[in-house]
Parts: structure tokens; sequence; C-alpha cells
């Protein structure tokens, strides 16, 4: 392992002392950035996500750029589907499509759990490259989609506001949704651990959908599988579980052995910290629609937010995802905030 020269992110994740709280934010490497959008104009997404050479420019932009504590691999949760035997598309500004879903026990058996250093090789050298190339400047994040996120899409076939047709499978064909739930589970945790040997310091896993289920179904169909792969990399780097609007589930994840939590702008930081404990780091929650706020409002909402969580076992980031419109400034704002606050006032 490179020394790190920035640790922050690491020693959060860890509940140890920090000088200043450390940001990132999610979908920080791409949409947003000038720079990615001249390389996404020259080349089509999956070969973005294929291509090592790429993968690791887009990935570093952010540092660069704006300023960022972690790089977070540029990729997307859909390659696992993908090394499944699932045809996925990815549509520019219409989102992903995988044209033949799973319905039925017979599609069930055009998927498997693949050898994943042989399909998602690519992933594993992007992330070698990727380290070199920061030397040690910030840590590197690896990430992967949770089970029940990736039924959502490869039962639905697109993206969708409620994944109606997803949650009909796993109430009317249980058995057949926990199958195909366990194989992802089996394909994620390969995956992650394959990212951890490559190099990543550590992993994030995405629950995108997690809130579209009630307690008991986001237990029985989500939780249950995430459990399964934080038991099975937390030994080998920090894990941070976010399941975006699942807040009433908060307490329940805390105790999987998950480093972090990330959490969404709906939960005031005093309740997450309440159901989480404090134990655990907590990582969020500006609204990513807020940064298209003046940039004065930015940093008083920032520093605001830091105020709420406190500075140990707290990461600062964005409730999801950087929104494609946000200007380079105002998410620059954003970073800077965290890094001038006065963290003496805390």
């Amino acid at each position: 392992m490179t020394n790190l020269k920035n640790d922050l992110l690491l020693r959060a994740l860890r509940g140890e002392s920090v000088e200043r709280v450390p940001v990132w934010m999610m979908r920080q490497a791409g949409r947003y950035l000038p720079e990615y959008i001249a390389i996404r104009n020259k080349y089509g997404f999956f070969e973005r996500c294929q291509t090592p050479e790429l993968a690791a420019e887009i990935t570093i932009q952010p540092v660069d750029i704006v300023g960022v504590d972690a790089a977070i691999l540029f990729s997307d949760i859909l390659v696992v589907p993908q090394a499944m035997g699932l045809e996925v598309q990815l549509i520019e500004s219409k989102g992903p499509v995988l044209p033949d879903p799973i319905k039925t026990v017979a599609d069930v058996k055009r998927i498997h759990v693949p050898e994943v250093e042989d399909k998602l090789g690519y992933v594993m050298d992007a992330i070698k490259l990727i380290k070199s190339r920061l030397d040690g400047r910030v840590p590197l994040i690896g990430f992967a989609g949770a089970p029940w996120t990736l039924l959502c899409y490869m039962v639905q076939g697109k993206g969708s506001k409620t994944f109606d047709e997803a949650k009909a499978f796993c109430y009317t064909q249980p058995e057949l949704a926990h199958q195909v739930l366990q194989m992802i589970t089996d394909t994620t945790i390969q995956y992650l651990q394959a990212q951890i040997k490559a190099g990543a310091d550590t992993v994030q896993l995405f629950d995108s959908w997690g809130g579209l289920l009630g307690p008991a179904d986001f237990e029985n169909f989500s939780l249950k599988y995430m459990r399964q792969i934080v038991a099975a990399v937390k030994d080998l780097a920090p894990i941070i579980v976010f399941a975006k609007g699942a807040w009433h589930s908060l307490e329940a994840m805390s105790k999987t052995g998950a480093a972090g939590l990330g959490v969404d702008w709906c939960v005031p930081a005093g309740m997450a910290r309440q159901l989480a404990g404090d134990k655990v780091c907590l990582q969020g929650n500006f609204d990513p629609a807020k940064l298209l706020s003046p940039i004065p409002v930015i940093v008083k909402e920032t520093e605001e937010m830091i105020r709420a969580f406190g500075k140990q076992r707290y990461i600062a980031n964005l409730g999801h995802g950087i929104l494609p419109n946000v200007p380079v400034d105002h998410a620059k704002a954003f970073v800077n905030t965290v890094k001038n606050f006065d963290y003496s006032t805390l």
C-alpha cells in the first residue's frame, strides 16, 4: 500500500480523531465536469468504463479540479448484471436499458455467478492504474450496487421511480427473487474483494432503491444480503453502506459491521446519529439540488450541516449523486467550505 498523504477519509471511517472533516461527492467523477464531457463526446459509456486509461483519467479529474479528499472509481453498478450474463445498454440522457429482463425461472437460467477476475478484470486494471497515478495523494473508493438495487434493474429492465415490476417479482415469486439476490450477492462479494486486492482503500455499497421498501421488506430483500457482503469484506477494508431513503433501518444497518453509513437529506443529523449510534461514521447529507443555489447559500448551509453532524465520525458528502447541471464552481464552493470551516468552533 502506498502511504497516503491525505488519509482523512480512512481515519474518519476508523473512528480516529481528525483535524477536519473529509469531503467527497457521490458521482463526482463525471457528468458535471467539462473535462469529462469532452471524453464522453469521444467514447461510448461502456468504452469509458472498460478502458482503464479512460476510467483512470475520469476518476482522478475531480481530485485535480474540485479538490476532494478521495477519488471514487469511475464505473457503473450495472457492470455486475452485465458480467452475470444480461445485456445492458446505457443510453445518454435516457439511462440504463436491459432489453431482456428477468421475469421467469427460464430467465434466471440465463444468468450465472461469473469469475469476476475474468469478466470484470478491466475494473481491477483501472484500479491499479488509478492507484499508481494518484501516488498516495488521496484514498481510492471502490464500489458496487447492492443486490436489491441491481435486482430492480434486472427485473424492470430500465430505470423507474417505483420499480413496481421488481417488487411484484419479489412478492409473487419470492423463492426465485431470493435465488437471484443470492447470485448477485455472491458475485458482489467476489467483485469487492477483487477491488480491494487491486488497491481500493475502502468500498461503498449503493442501495439506491432501498427506500422503496418498508422496514420488513428491506430486511428480507435487501439488508440480509448486504449483511453478507459487509461480513465478507469488512476485515479487508472499511465499507460504507448507503441505502437512500431507508433511514428507518439505520439502526439495523449500524449493526452490520459497516464502518460508515450514508444518509440522505431527508434525515436530520441528530436523528441519524441517534438511530445509528456513535460507533459508526455517518456520511452525507447535502441535497444535491441545493448545489444550484447561490454560492453564499451553499457556504451557509454546508457550515450548518457540519455543525449538525460534528467533526468526529463524519464524512461530508451529498445525500445522493451530484446533478449534471451543477456549475463546477458551486461544487468547489461545497468542498472548500468543508475544508475551510473553523473546526475550533465545534
